[in-house]
């Protein structure tokens, strides 16, 4: 076999494989939507709201509780949303809730508590701009965590925590 030949050959085969880490990287976390967080039942019959109290400004309506779904603990997944910070300073996050919706937990009443995840990132997240959704990668577990902002139903141990980009 000819040397350019060989050569070609060599391309072809590592542009194949380039093109295949990515998609194997991304075959070991399950990309998992808020929904997927409810169980059938409850999204089929989901429990009542709760009522606002319009006149006292003071009155803060019940968190809606949420149950879990038990087959994704200890998934490793990947899920968008935004974050509330809890813990960490000017630059970077260690801890935060993860969110569906920008302002959830800041306006009342918080999301249920299975549309909520405590996230534990001890490399720090940079966030700079908590406007924007991210993608938080990591290991989901059905433990909760209780913090002033909001409780939380499930909680992940984060590996990585990028820009959310479509």
């Amino acid at each position: 076999m000819k040397y350019h030949t060989l050569m070609k050959y060599i391309a072809v085969l590592l542009a194949t494989l380039a093109l295949l880490a990515p998609r194997a990287w991304a075959d070991d976390y399950s990309l998992l939507e808020w929904d997927d967080l409810i169980p059938l039942e409850e999204q089929l019959n989901p429990p009542p709201f709760p009522e606002v109290d319009h006149e006292d400004e003071f009155a803060i309506p019940a968190q809606p509780i949420g149950k879990v779904v038990p087959t994704l603990n200890g998934r490793k997944v990947r899920l968008p949303g935004f974050v509330v910070p809890l813990e960490g300073d000017s630059k970077q996050i260690t801890t935060f809730l993860l969110v569906p919706y920008f302002g959830a937990c800041i306006h009342v009443p918080p999301p249920p508590t299975n549309q909520i995840v405590h996230v534990e990132y001890p490399t720090g997240a940079q966030v700079d701009d908590l406007w924007d959704a991210v993608w938080v990668t990591g290991t989901l577990r059905t433990v909760g965590a209780s913090h002033e902002m909001g409780d939380a139903a499930y909680s992940l141990e984060g590996t990585s925590v990028e820009p959310y980009n479509l």
